[in-house]
């Protein structure tokens, strides 16, 4: 899913005086794709999840699904998802710190304990 930055509709002026999206917008399409190509498989599964959560999940072979919205409740939709996935990415990050710095640690304690010796 790559993010579509060319709101230029009325009916979205409202949206548009939000920070994220100016941001969001003055970015190349290249910069979105691969920032949205940098997330990994655990977290687009989570997404993938959250979102099947909030709009619903009918099996789609027993089921002709069709979801009817406006702009405002699937920019709502997209801003949701969009958080999740920082949130996520942030997490994500700090585990690889954690297991790093416990990494380094248990290193340190092995060559302290053969120095002693």
């Amino acid at each position: 899913m790559v993010f579509n930055h060319n709101f230029n509709s009325p009916e979205t002026e409202q949206i548009l005086t939000n920070p994220l999206l100016k941001y969001l917008q003055h970015q190349p399409p290249e910069v979105l794709a691969r920032v949205a190509k940098s997330a990994s498989p655990e977290i687009k599964q989570i997404i993938s999840q959250n979102v099947q959560g909030l709009v619903g999940m009918l099996p789609s072979e027993n089921f002709d699904v069709q979801i009817t919205t406006n702009r405002e409740n699937l920019a709502g939709l997209l801003a949701s998802a969009m958080m999740t996935g920082y949130f996520l990415h942030q997490m994500e990050q700090r585990m690889k710190l954690e297991e790093t710095l416990a990494d380094c640690a248990s290193l340190n304690k092995d060559t302290d304990s053969k120095s002693e010796k």
